[in-house]
């Protein structure tokens, strides 16, 4: 039974703590959290019936803790990450793992001088539909890949921006591409491969927030496949979807929903017979933009840290996402196709905004 801590108790935190705290991920349990807002803290410690701390570094002491879940802003992972590694428990990160490339070098390499693994959360990887089309595609189901887009397409209006300061700043958050369509970001790469370059362009439509709310990119894969991002939390007035869609010379497949859950098109040249299965057993939907992953993900950083198994998404495979996001941010700033083998000059994400 490993016992978890939650560095970090805000909207994020309660999906990891109602789940190790219920007994819904196999060999967990949530032994303590923490957050420097003394009330978010206790709420939590209350809530969920265990130890709470404003200090992690106290809770880290005095606690028997073996892996610690940081869920704190995306400005902070780094830090605390960094910190937290010195205690030598297994690390828990949630998306996006840092927002330079340069923090992202760092927590690695903390975590591997301190022996240590260190797991980024992308629960999307986990969502049925999702490993249905991964599948498909390492099987070469898809020959010649055409074409791959994401699309969110969800509402986050002023009042939720204003809930914490840090939401929507350049040096704690970033805007959607690096929040909300992370893991969109990821899956496409995922599935796709290498990227080659990126040109974006994005606008702040409907809140005032620094970063952007609204953005488009196409990416040129290594492979020679085009791939596109379309992202907004302008939608109105409610949240519509999270999706992609592969293209290739034979097949192609789309996953819908709001949380990439749910199987839409299912369809290949070559047809099997498990095929026709294929649409009704993957149309669940999640009870929240979460999706189902969560769950599924915590049992696996369970399994890789009781039997020594690789983590899926360790920090390496974490920050190919975040590469992009920063050539993503870079060819906003200079209106120009970016190679993802570039220093980022412009890019403002994880800086104050007069830097």
């Amino acid at each position: 039974m490993l016992r978890f801590a939650l560095v970090g108790c805000g909207r994020i935190a309660k999906r990891h703590a109602e789940l190790l705290s219920n007994n819904k991920v196999h060999n967990a349990s949530l032994a303590a959290v923490c957050d420097t807002d003394i009330g978010k803290a206790e709420f939590f410690g209350k809530t969920f019936k265990v130890p709470h701390y404003t200090d992690f570094n106290i809770m880290m002491r005095q606690e028997k803790i073996d892996a610690v879940s940081v869920l704190t802003p995306s400005g902070l992972h780094a830090k605390h990450v960094i910190e937290l590694s010195k205690y030598k428990k297994h690390i828990v990160v949630e998306k996006p793992m840092a927002l330079t490339l340069e923090d992202a070098d760092q927590m690695i390499s903390a975590c591997d001088q301190g022996g240590i693994k260190l797991f980024v959360v992308k629960q999307n990887r986990y969502n049925y539909p999702v490993q249905k089309l991964k599948e498909a595609l390492d099987e070469g189901r898809f020959g010649k890949i055409v074409m791959g887009t994401v699309r969110v397409r969800w509402c986050r209006d002023q009042k939720y921006y204003d809930q914490d300061k840090w939401r929507g700043t350049w040096a704690m958050d970033g805007g959607v591409f690096s929040n909300q369509a992370s893991h969109h970001v990821d899956l496409l790469e995922w599935m796709l491969g290498e990227p080659e370059s990126v040109f974006a362009k994005a606008t702040t439509a409907l809140v005032n927030i620094e970063a952007e709310d609204t953005g488009v990119a196409i990416i040129k894969f290594c492979s020679g496949a085009l791939g596109i991002i379309e992202a907004t939390t302008a939608t109105r007035p409610k949240d519509l979807e999270g999706s992609i869609s592969i293209l290739g010379e034979k097949g192609t497949v789309e996953i819908g929903g709001f949380a990439v859950n749910e199987m839409k098109v299912w369809n290949f040249v070559d047809q099997r017979e498990t095929d026709k299965m294929v649409l009704d057993k993957y149309r669940d939907n999640p009870p929240d933009v979460y999706g189902f992953g969560h769950r599924v993900y915590l049992e696996h950083v369970v399994d890789a840290i009781n039997n020594n198994k690789p983590a899926l998404v360790d920090g390496l495979e974490g920050r190919k996402s975040l590469a992009l996001i920063n050539a993503i941010y870079e060819s906003i700033e200079t209106s120009k196709e970016v190679s993802l083998r570039y220093k980022a000059k412009k890019c403002k994400l994880g800086r104050e905004e007069n830097e």
